[in-house]
């Protein structure tokens, strides 16, 4: 059985790194890291001792240029100490079996840096983007999402309906063209979508879907199901008192669900 270490990167803005430490923890892991860029680039810290990368919420330089898109740029071109790219690191992580999960600005991360959806194996060439919410306004409320049984995620296989606290201001999907938005759809790169409580099916309805993403997506993965993306934040429901509901005896699925998957499948190695 495999170890599970995680590495959650922190700095230039984010603000979840402990809540996501904390869940990961609690859904299982070996060994979990927090970690600043800096450390990254200084060479005090190296990804490669480790199968399980975290980027959380937060807001990465101020959202300037666009949530995530100058931290895109950093990951991309920014060096070590002695020279060597960090998105070589990256690469290396991914190659040798590791899950990344990226969480709100993380998934504005992600999809700015080219590792979503990663249609055909283009891998770091950026197909997507995430807008700004149709309410042009920043969102922060509790939705209910459904998971993608024909999803090829480890994070989310086996799970179903999920409630989740969402905060963001772009969380809208955008895709390059509808031709993509057809292939990811096909290719069953949806992992979750927003849900109509009544109805438990996708929905476009506000405020439901928070930001008017299409056909409800809410999360992303790539062909190998070993990256998953998503607005809400799963790391901020670890214990049955967050739910907004729980004193009228309201229950639901902790959000720890979400990275216990990643911790699952690398647990099976």
């Amino acid at each position: 059985m495999a170890l599970v270490k995680a590495l959650v990167i922190t700095g230039y803005g984010t603000n979840c790194e402990k809540e996501s430490a904390y869940a990961v923890r609690q859904a299982g892991a070996d060994e979990v890291n927090v970690a600043y860029f800096s450390d990254l680039v200084s060479g005090r810290i190296r990804l490669d001792p480790f199968n399980y990368l975290i980027f959380p919420g937060g807001f990465l330089d101020g959202d300037d240029l666009g949530a995530a898109q100058a931290a895109a740029l950093r990951w991309r071109y920014a060096k070590t100490s002695e020279g060597e790219p960090i998105v070589s690191q990256l690469e290396r992580l991914f190659a040798s079996g590791g899950v990344i999960l990226g969480i709100c600005n993380g998934f504005q991360l992600l999809v700015k840096l080219g590792l979503l959806p990663a249609t055909d194996g283009a891998y770091f060439e950026r197909q997507a983007s995430l807008g700004n919410n149709d309410s042009a306004r920043f969102e922060d409320r509790w939705v209910q999402l459904k998971a993608n049984p024909a999803s090829p995620c480890v994070f989310t296989k086996d799970l179903g309906v999920l409630a989740l606290p969402i905060r963001h201001g772009e969380g809208k999907m955008v895709f390059q063209d509808a031709e993509l938005m057809g292939k990811v759809v096909r290719e069953n790169l949806v992992a979750l979508q927003y849900v109509h409580p009544e109805t438990g099916e996708p929905t476009e309805e506000y405020p439901f879907n928070p930001n008017g993403s299409p056909l409800g997506i809410a999360g992303l993965t790539d062909p190998s199901g070993r990256i998953l993306g998503l607005m809400p934040h799963p790391e901020a429901f670890n214990h049955p008192t967050n739910h907004p509901g729980w004193t009228r005896g309201e229950h639901a699925e902790l959000g720890i669900s979400v990275l216990a998957g990643g911790v699952r499948y690398l647990k099976a190695q």
